[in-house]
Protein backbone atom coordinates (compact mmCIF):
# COMPACT_ATOMS: atom_id res chain seq x y z
CA UNK A 1 0.00 0.00 0.00
CA UNK A 2 1.14 3.42 -0.78
CA UNK A 3 2.89 5.76 2.32
CA UNK A 4 0.50 8.02 3.86
CA UNK A 5 0.59 11.12 5.79
CA UNK A 6 -1.71 11.45 9.18
CA UNK A 7 -2.30 14.55 10.46
CA UNK A 8 -0.60 15.27 13.63
CA UNK A 9 -3.63 16.49 15.24
CA UNK A 10 -6.32 15.73 13.61
CA UNK A 11 -8.85 18.15 13.84
CA UNK A 12 -12.74 18.13 15.47
CA UNK A 13 -15.62 18.70 13.40
CA UNK A 14 -16.56 21.94 12.71
CA UNK A 15 -19.70 24.31 12.07
CA UNK A 16 -18.89 24.62 8.40
CA UNK A 17 -18.55 20.70 8.85
CA UNK A 18 -21.84 20.22 10.34
CA UNK A 19 -23.86 22.77 8.06
CA UNK A 20 -21.76 21.13 5.14
CA UNK A 21 -23.59 17.22 6.11
CA UNK A 22 -26.74 18.88 7.05
CA UNK A 23 -27.42 20.73 3.47
CA UNK A 24 -25.85 17.82 1.65
CA UNK A 25 -28.06 15.24 4.09
CA UNK A 26 -31.30 17.42 3.45
CA UNK A 27 -30.77 17.34 -0.27
CA UNK A 28 -30.03 13.75 -0.59
CA UNK A 29 -33.06 13.65 1.34
CA UNK A 30 -35.50 15.39 -0.85
CA UNK A 31 -34.10 13.95 -4.20
CA UNK A 32 -34.19 9.71 -2.53
CA UNK A 33 -37.66 10.86 -1.63
CA UNK A 34 -38.39 11.11 -5.20
CA UNK A 35 -36.76 8.43 -6.18
CA UNK A 36 -38.43 6.37 -4.61
CA UNK A 37 -42.27 7.30 -3.55
CA UNK A 38 -42.86 5.34 -6.71
CA UNK A 39 -42.70 2.45 -4.78
CA UNK A 40 -45.36 3.01 -2.23
CA UNK A 41 -48.06 3.39 -4.77
CA UNK A 42 -46.78 1.00 -6.93
CA UNK A 43 -50.47 -0.81 -6.68
CA UNK A 44 -52.32 2.20 -7.88
CA UNK A 45 -50.17 2.86 -10.14
CA UNK A 46 -50.04 -0.86 -11.97
CA UNK A 47 -53.76 -0.60 -12.32
CA UNK A 48 -53.64 2.79 -13.80
CA UNK A 49 -50.87 2.26 -16.07
CA UNK A 50 -51.52 -1.17 -17.53
CA UNK A 51 -54.59 -3.01 -19.38
CA UNK A 52 -57.68 -3.47 -16.86
CA UNK A 53 -57.76 -7.05 -17.59
CA UNK A 54 -54.66 -8.56 -16.67
CA UNK A 55 -53.91 -10.45 -13.65
CA UNK A 56 -52.98 -8.48 -10.73
CA UNK A 57 -49.92 -10.61 -9.89
CA UNK A 58 -48.85 -9.60 -13.32
CA UNK A 59 -49.63 -5.85 -12.60
CA UNK A 60 -47.23 -6.35 -9.61
CA UNK A 61 -44.68 -8.01 -11.24
CA UNK A 62 -44.49 -5.56 -14.23
CA UNK A 63 -44.80 -2.56 -11.95
CA UNK A 64 -41.79 -3.81 -9.65
CA UNK A 65 -40.30 -4.17 -13.18
CA UNK A 66 -40.72 -0.33 -13.92
CA UNK A 67 -39.58 0.40 -10.76
CA UNK A 68 -36.70 -1.64 -11.94
CA UNK A 69 -35.60 0.43 -14.88
CA UNK A 70 -34.87 2.92 -13.02
CA UNK A 71 -32.38 0.68 -11.24
CA UNK A 72 -30.96 -0.38 -14.68
CA UNK A 73 -29.95 2.53 -16.04
CA UNK A 74 -28.38 4.04 -12.66
CA UNK A 75 -24.72 2.71 -13.95
CA UNK A 76 -24.93 5.38 -17.24
CA UNK A 77 -26.20 8.53 -15.74
CA UNK A 78 -23.85 7.73 -12.66
CA UNK A 79 -20.93 6.83 -14.62
CA UNK A 80 -21.24 10.09 -16.90
CA UNK A 81 -22.07 11.98 -13.95
CA UNK A 82 -19.26 10.86 -12.22
CA UNK A 83 -16.23 11.21 -15.14
CA UNK A 84 -17.14 15.44 -15.11
CA UNK A 85 -17.25 15.36 -11.12
CA UNK A 86 -13.94 13.57 -11.18
CA UNK A 87 -12.84 16.10 -14.15
CA UNK A 88 -14.24 19.39 -13.38
CA UNK A 89 -15.89 19.29 -9.79
CA UNK A 90 -17.92 17.81 -7.40
CA UNK A 91 -20.73 20.53 -6.57
CA UNK A 92 -21.53 21.04 -10.14
CA UNK A 93 -22.63 17.51 -10.30
CA UNK A 94 -24.28 17.24 -7.19
CA UNK A 95 -26.42 19.91 -7.90
CA UNK A 96 -27.34 18.79 -11.65
CA UNK A 97 -28.40 15.43 -10.48
CA UNK A 98 -31.01 17.11 -8.35
CA UNK A 99 -32.32 19.14 -11.10
CA UNK A 100 -32.71 16.46 -13.31
CA UNK A 101 -34.78 14.43 -10.11
CA UNK A 102 -37.17 17.32 -10.06
CA UNK A 103 -38.08 17.79 -13.54
CA UNK A 104 -38.37 13.95 -14.22
CA UNK A 105 -40.80 12.94 -11.07
CA UNK A 106 -42.72 16.21 -12.07
CA UNK A 107 -43.29 14.62 -15.18
CA UNK A 108 -44.82 11.44 -13.68
CA UNK A 109 -47.05 13.59 -11.78
CA UNK A 110 -48.51 14.80 -14.95
CA UNK A 111 -48.13 12.12 -17.19
CA UNK A 112 -52.00 10.52 -18.73
CA UNK A 113 -52.90 7.04 -17.85
CA UNK A 114 -53.54 4.01 -19.76
CA UNK A 115 -57.19 4.73 -20.23
CA UNK A 116 -56.41 8.18 -21.86
CA UNK A 117 -53.77 7.22 -23.96
CA UNK A 118 -53.64 3.17 -24.22
CA UNK A 119 -49.61 1.97 -24.09
CA UNK A 120 -48.28 4.62 -24.30
CA UNK A 121 -48.90 5.86 -20.78
CA UNK A 122 -46.55 2.92 -19.34
CA UNK A 123 -43.79 3.87 -21.81
CA UNK A 124 -43.86 7.25 -20.62
CA UNK A 125 -43.56 6.11 -17.18
CA UNK A 126 -40.42 3.94 -18.00
CA UNK A 127 -39.00 6.62 -19.53
CA UNK A 128 -39.49 9.18 -16.88
CA UNK A 129 -38.50 6.45 -14.01
CA UNK A 130 -35.31 5.92 -16.70
CA UNK A 131 -34.50 10.09 -16.16
CA UNK A 132 -35.04 9.81 -12.33
CA UNK A 133 -32.40 6.68 -12.33
CA UNK A 134 -29.65 8.62 -14.06
CA UNK A 135 -30.16 11.17 -11.36
CA UNK A 136 -29.97 9.11 -8.53
CA UNK A 137 -26.50 7.08 -10.21
CA UNK A 138 -25.15 10.26 -9.89
CA UNK A 139 -26.89 11.54 -6.22
CA UNK A 140 -25.40 8.85 -3.76
CA UNK A 141 -21.84 8.33 -4.52
CA UNK A 142 -21.53 11.93 -5.53
CA UNK A 143 -22.61 12.73 -1.77
CA UNK A 144 -20.58 10.01 0.03
CA UNK A 145 -17.26 11.30 -2.20
CA UNK A 146 -18.64 15.10 -1.34
CA UNK A 147 -18.93 14.91 2.34
CA UNK A 148 -16.10 12.23 2.95
CA UNK A 149 -13.48 14.93 1.49
CA UNK A 150 -14.88 17.73 3.59
CA UNK A 151 -14.63 15.86 7.11
CA UNK A 152 -11.60 15.33 9.26
CA UNK A 153 -9.97 11.76 7.93
CA UNK A 154 -10.94 10.28 11.33
CA UNK A 155 -14.27 10.91 11.06
CA UNK A 156 -15.38 10.23 7.29
CA UNK A 157 -17.63 7.21 8.72
CA UNK A 158 -19.85 9.20 10.77
CA UNK A 159 -19.91 11.56 8.02
CA UNK A 160 -21.09 8.82 5.36
CA UNK A 161 -23.75 7.43 7.95
CA UNK A 162 -25.07 10.83 8.71
CA UNK A 163 -25.55 11.31 5.08
CA UNK A 164 -26.88 7.83 4.73
CA UNK A 165 -29.69 8.86 7.37
CA UNK A 166 -30.55 11.92 5.53
CA UNK A 167 -31.43 9.58 2.44
CA UNK A 168 -33.50 7.44 4.72
CA UNK A 169 -35.16 10.58 5.66
CA UNK A 170 -36.22 10.70 2.23
CA UNK A 171 -37.41 7.03 2.41
CA UNK A 172 -39.45 8.11 5.85
CA UNK A 173 -40.82 10.91 4.27
CA UNK A 174 -42.28 9.11 1.38
CA UNK A 175 -43.51 6.30 3.47
CA UNK A 176 -45.26 9.32 5.52
CA UNK A 177 -46.48 11.56 2.50
CA UNK A 178 -47.99 7.89 1.73
CA UNK A 179 -49.91 7.63 4.94
CA UNK A 180 -51.42 10.53 4.86
CA UNK A 181 -52.43 10.04 1.49
CA UNK A 182 -54.08 6.66 2.62
CA UNK A 183 -55.71 7.70 5.68
CA UNK A 184 -56.95 11.26 4.14
CA UNK A 185 -58.63 10.35 0.95
CA UNK A 186 -60.75 7.08 0.20
CA UNK A 187 -59.75 4.67 -2.29
CA UNK A 188 -61.59 5.93 -5.27
CA UNK A 189 -60.25 9.30 -5.09
CA UNK A 190 -56.44 7.98 -4.74
CA UNK A 191 -57.03 6.55 -7.95
CA UNK A 192 -58.92 8.94 -9.80
CA UNK A 193 -56.33 11.66 -8.87
CA UNK A 194 -54.79 11.95 -5.23
CA UNK A 195 -52.15 9.67 -6.07
CA UNK A 196 -50.39 12.30 -8.12
CA UNK A 197 -49.78 14.55 -5.14
CA UNK A 198 -46.52 12.68 -3.72
CA UNK A 199 -45.23 13.19 -7.08
CA UNK A 200 -45.89 16.74 -7.28
CA UNK A 201 -44.18 17.74 -3.70
CA UNK A 202 -41.59 15.80 -5.00
CA UNK A 203 -40.64 17.88 -7.78
CA UNK A 204 -41.08 20.97 -5.73
CA UNK A 205 -38.85 19.16 -2.97
CA UNK A 206 -36.64 18.76 -5.43
CA UNK A 207 -36.54 21.97 -7.07
CA UNK A 208 -35.79 23.65 -3.05
CA UNK A 209 -33.09 20.96 -2.90
CA UNK A 210 -31.01 22.74 -6.17
CA UNK A 211 -31.56 26.00 -4.35
CA UNK A 212 -30.06 24.51 -1.05
CA UNK A 213 -27.14 23.71 -2.41
CA UNK A 214 -25.80 26.36 -4.02
CA UNK A 215 -24.49 27.15 -0.47
CA UNK A 216 -22.48 24.36 -0.50
CA UNK A 217 -18.68 25.03 -1.61
CA UNK A 218 -16.35 22.44 -3.78
CA UNK A 219 -14.34 19.73 -1.66
CA UNK A 220 -11.11 21.18 -0.35
CA UNK A 221 -9.59 17.72 -1.60
CA UNK A 222 -10.81 18.66 -5.02
CA UNK A 223 -10.03 22.21 -4.62
CA UNK A 224 -6.52 21.22 -4.15
CA UNK A 225 -6.08 18.51 -6.45
CA UNK A 226 -7.26 20.83 -8.87
CA UNK A 227 -4.73 23.58 -7.93
CA UNK A 228 -1.56 21.32 -7.82
CA UNK A 229 -2.66 19.90 -11.10
CA UNK A 230 -3.37 16.13 -9.59
CA UNK A 231 -6.24 15.24 -11.32
CA UNK A 232 -6.86 12.44 -13.00
CA UNK A 233 -4.22 12.46 -16.59
CA UNK A 234 -6.49 10.00 -18.30
CA UNK A 235 -10.10 8.73 -18.15
CA UNK A 236 -11.15 8.04 -14.78
CA UNK A 237 -12.87 5.50 -14.82
CA UNK A 238 -10.61 3.54 -16.95
CA UNK A 239 -7.63 3.74 -14.23
CA UNK A 240 -10.63 2.66 -11.51
CA UNK A 241 -10.88 -0.99 -14.14
CA UNK A 242 -6.89 -1.13 -14.23
CA UNK A 243 -5.70 -0.02 -10.72
CA UNK A 244 -8.54 -0.70 -8.67
CA UNK A 245 -10.19 -4.17 -9.49
CA UNK A 246 -9.95 -5.54 -5.63
CA UNK A 247 -11.50 -2.17 -5.05
CA UNK A 248 -14.67 -2.62 -7.49
CA UNK A 249 -15.50 -6.11 -5.91
CA UNK A 250 -15.23 -5.15 -2.76
CA UNK A 251 -17.92 -2.03 -3.22
CA UNK A 252 -20.05 -4.43 -5.31
CA UNK A 253 -20.44 -6.87 -2.63
CA UNK A 254 -20.73 -4.10 -0.15
CA UNK A 255 -23.38 -2.10 -2.83
CA UNK A 256 -24.90 -5.99 -2.82
CA UNK A 257 -25.53 -5.76 0.99
CA UNK A 258 -27.13 -2.06 1.13
CA UNK A 259 -29.20 -2.74 -1.68
CA UNK A 260 -30.75 -6.01 -0.08
CA UNK A 261 -31.45 -4.23 3.61
CA UNK A 262 -33.11 -1.30 1.86
CA UNK A 263 -35.12 -3.03 -1.49
CA UNK A 264 -36.49 -5.48 0.70
CA UNK A 265 -36.93 -4.79 4.57
CA UNK A 266 -37.58 -1.14 3.58
CA UNK A 267 -39.47 -0.98 0.05
CA UNK A 268 -41.27 -3.74 -0.29
CA UNK A 269 -41.97 -4.81 2.94
CA UNK A 270 -44.90 -2.07 2.86
CA UNK A 271 -46.32 -4.08 0.23
CA UNK A 272 -45.43 -7.78 1.78
CA UNK A 273 -47.32 -6.94 4.85
CA UNK A 274 -50.78 -6.59 2.58
CA UNK A 275 -50.54 -8.98 0.52
CA UNK A 276 -48.66 -11.57 2.62
CA UNK A 277 -49.70 -10.61 6.49
CA UNK A 278 -53.21 -9.33 5.93
CA UNK A 279 -52.79 -5.73 7.01
CA UNK A 280 -54.46 -3.18 5.91
CA UNK A 281 -52.12 -0.30 3.98
CA UNK A 282 -52.63 2.25 6.72
CA UNK A 283 -51.23 -0.47 9.27
CA UNK A 284 -48.57 -1.42 6.68
CA UNK A 285 -47.67 2.12 5.89
CA UNK A 286 -47.04 3.34 9.57
CA UNK A 287 -45.08 0.16 10.75
CA UNK A 288 -42.77 1.12 8.10
CA UNK A 289 -42.61 4.64 8.89
CA UNK A 290 -41.89 3.58 12.39
CA UNK A 291 -39.32 1.13 11.48
CA UNK A 292 -37.63 3.75 9.16
CA UNK A 293 -37.18 5.80 11.97
CA UNK A 294 -35.03 3.43 13.53
CA UNK A 295 -33.33 2.49 10.67
CA UNK A 296 -32.28 6.65 10.58
CA UNK A 297 -30.79 6.39 14.03
CA UNK A 298 -28.97 2.86 12.93
CA UNK A 299 -27.27 3.91 9.83
CA UNK A 300 -25.74 7.05 11.64
CA UNK A 301 -24.57 5.10 14.87
CA UNK A 302 -23.40 2.67 12.51
CA UNK A 303 -20.94 5.18 10.94
CA UNK A 304 -20.05 6.67 13.95
CA UNK A 305 -18.93 2.96 15.44
CA UNK A 306 -17.11 1.81 12.40
CA UNK A 307 -14.78 5.08 12.75
CA UNK A 308 -14.23 3.61 16.02
CA UNK A 309 -13.54 -0.35 15.45
CA UNK A 310 -12.76 -0.53 11.55
CA UNK A 311 -14.48 -2.15 9.31
CA UNK A 312 -14.14 -6.41 9.91
CA UNK A 313 -15.27 -6.66 13.15
CA UNK A 314 -18.13 -4.04 12.33
CA UNK A 315 -19.73 -5.98 9.64
CA UNK A 316 -19.50 -9.38 11.47
CA UNK A 317 -21.18 -8.13 14.48
CA UNK A 318 -23.66 -6.31 12.04
CA UNK A 319 -24.09 -9.34 9.69
CA UNK A 320 -25.26 -11.56 12.71
CA UNK A 321 -27.64 -9.24 13.92
CA UNK A 322 -29.03 -8.22 10.78
CA UNK A 323 -29.73 -12.15 9.99
CA UNK A 324 -31.42 -13.05 13.30
CA UNK A 325 -33.66 -9.62 13.35
CA UNK A 326 -35.28 -9.79 9.76
CA UNK A 327 -35.68 -13.86 10.13
CA UNK A 328 -37.26 -12.71 13.55
CA UNK A 329 -39.49 -9.76 11.82
CA UNK A 330 -40.84 -12.30 8.62
CA UNK A 331 -41.44 -15.04 10.97
CA UNK A 332 -43.58 -13.62 13.19
CA UNK A 333 -44.77 -10.23 11.64
CA UNK A 334 -48.69 -12.28 11.16
CA UNK A 335 -48.78 -12.17 15.22
CA UNK A 336 -50.42 -8.76 15.62
CA UNK A 337 -49.77 -4.93 14.84
CA UNK A 338 -47.86 -4.90 18.14
CA UNK A 339 -45.34 -7.11 17.36
CA UNK A 340 -44.79 -5.89 14.04
CA UNK A 341 -43.84 -2.72 15.47
CA UNK A 342 -41.70 -4.10 18.01
CA UNK A 343 -39.76 -6.40 15.26
CA UNK A 344 -39.75 -3.50 12.94
CA UNK A 345 -37.78 -1.47 15.27
CA UNK A 346 -35.04 -3.80 15.85
CA UNK A 347 -34.85 -4.82 12.31
CA UNK A 348 -34.44 -0.80 11.59
CA UNK A 349 -31.33 -0.76 13.53
CA UNK A 350 -30.09 -4.19 12.40
CA UNK A 351 -30.59 -2.69 9.01
CA UNK A 352 -28.71 0.33 9.95
CA UNK A 353 -25.45 -1.03 9.40
CA UNK A 354 -25.07 0.06 5.72
CA UNK A 355 -24.39 3.53 6.97
CA UNK A 356 -20.69 1.49 7.62
CA UNK A 357 -20.82 0.78 3.82
CA UNK A 358 -19.62 3.70 2.20
CA UNK A 359 -16.27 4.05 5.02
CA UNK A 360 -15.31 1.43 3.16
CA UNK A 361 -16.20 2.42 -0.17
CA UNK A 362 -14.56 5.97 0.07
CA UNK A 363 -10.87 4.54 1.05
CA UNK A 364 -11.09 1.97 -1.66
CA UNK A 365 -10.34 4.86 -4.06
CA UNK A 366 -7.75 7.50 -4.00
CA UNK A 367 -9.23 11.02 -4.81
CA UNK A 368 -7.93 11.46 -8.34
CA UNK A 369 -10.79 8.92 -9.31
CA UNK A 370 -12.61 8.31 -6.28
CA UNK A 371 -15.69 9.67 -7.80
CA UNK A 372 -16.14 7.03 -10.64
CA UNK A 373 -14.68 4.30 -8.40
CA UNK A 374 -17.60 5.00 -5.94
CA UNK A 375 -20.02 5.33 -8.98
CA UNK A 376 -19.17 2.86 -11.05
CA UNK A 377 -19.47 0.05 -8.44
CA UNK A 378 -22.24 0.87 -6.71
CA UNK A 379 -24.42 1.69 -9.85
CA UNK A 380 -23.44 -1.65 -11.80
CA UNK A 381 -24.44 -3.57 -8.25
CA UNK A 382 -27.10 -1.39 -7.59
CA UNK A 383 -28.57 -2.16 -11.36
CA UNK A 384 -28.02 -6.11 -11.02
CA UNK A 385 -28.74 -6.63 -7.28
CA UNK A 386 -30.78 -3.55 -6.66
CA UNK A 387 -32.91 -4.12 -10.30
CA UNK A 388 -33.63 -7.01 -9.95
CA UNK A 389 -34.28 -8.01 -6.37
CA UNK A 390 -37.79 -7.21 -6.33
CA UNK A 391 -38.95 -9.07 -9.26
CA UNK A 392 -36.72 -11.84 -7.97
CA UNK A 393 -38.26 -12.21 -4.72
CA UNK A 394 -41.65 -11.20 -6.09
CA UNK A 395 -41.12 -14.42 -8.24
CA UNK A 396 -39.80 -16.62 -5.82
CA UNK A 397 -42.75 -16.04 -3.25
CA UNK A 398 -45.24 -17.80 -5.25
CA UNK A 399 -43.21 -21.03 -4.33
CA UNK A 400 -42.03 -20.31 -0.83
CA UNK A 401 -43.66 -17.68 1.00
CA UNK A 402 -40.57 -16.88 3.35
CA UNK A 403 -38.44 -16.37 0.09
CA UNK A 404 -37.59 -12.59 1.21
CA UNK A 405 -36.70 -14.13 4.68
CA UNK A 406 -34.15 -16.89 3.18
CA UNK A 407 -32.68 -14.14 0.88
CA UNK A 408 -31.69 -11.88 3.62
CA UNK A 409 -30.35 -14.43 5.53
CA UNK A 410 -27.81 -15.28 3.06
CA UNK A 411 -27.26 -11.58 2.29
CA UNK A 412 -26.46 -11.79 6.02
CA UNK A 413 -24.09 -14.71 5.78
CA UNK A 414 -22.50 -12.41 2.57
CA UNK A 415 -21.85 -9.43 4.99
CA UNK A 416 -20.22 -11.88 7.81
CA UNK A 417 -17.99 -13.25 5.13
CA UNK A 418 -17.54 -9.87 4.11
CA UNK A 419 -16.30 -8.99 7.71
CA UNK A 420 -13.89 -11.80 8.16
CA UNK A 421 -12.22 -10.75 4.75
CA UNK A 422 -12.06 -6.76 5.17
CA UNK A 423 -10.72 -8.20 9.01
CA UNK A 424 -7.68 -10.26 7.45
CA UNK A 425 -7.17 -7.90 4.04
CA UNK A 426 -8.43 -4.51 4.78
CA UNK A 427 -5.81 -2.91 4.91
CA UNK A 428 -4.80 -4.38 0.88
CA UNK A 429 -8.36 -2.79 -0.18
CA UNK A 430 -8.33 0.82 1.50
CA UNK A 431 -6.15 3.12 -0.41
CA UNK A 432 -5.88 5.60 2.07
CA UNK A 433 -3.37 8.22 0.25
CA UNK A 434 -6.33 9.83 -1.32
CA UNK A 435 -7.74 10.91 1.42
CA UNK A 436 -5.48 11.11 4.06
CA UNK A 437 -2.98 13.08 2.57
CA UNK A 438 -5.05 16.03 1.62
CA UNK A 439 -6.75 15.83 4.64
CA UNK A 440 -2.91 16.48 6.53
CA UNK A 441 -2.86 19.40 4.20
CA UNK A 442 -5.91 20.91 5.51
CA UNK A 443 -5.40 20.16 9.10
CA UNK A 444 -2.22 22.45 9.31
CA UNK A 445 -4.64 25.45 8.83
Amino acid sequence: MSPTITPAAPRRLTSQDFRTLGLAALGGALEFYDFIIFVFFAAVIGKLFFPPDMPDWLVLIQTFGIFAAGYLVRPVGGIVLAHFGDLFGRKRVFSFSILLMALSTLGMALMPTYATIGVAAPILLVVMRLLQGAAIGGEVPGAWTFVAEHVPFRRVGFACGFLCSGLTLGILLGSFIATIINSVFLPETISAWAWRIPFLLGGAFGLVAVWLRRWLQETPIFTEMKASRALAPELPLKAVLRDHKRGVVVSVLLTWILSAGIVVTTLMTATFLQKLYGYTAQQSLAATSFGTLFLIFGTATAGAIVDRVGSGRFFIAGGIFFGVATWAFYSFAATSLTVVFVLYAVMGLAVGMVGAVPYVMVRAFPARVRFSGLSFSYNISYAIFGGMTPIAVTTLLAVNPMAHAWYLLFIAALTVGLGIYLTLYGESVESEAGIEELTARMAKG
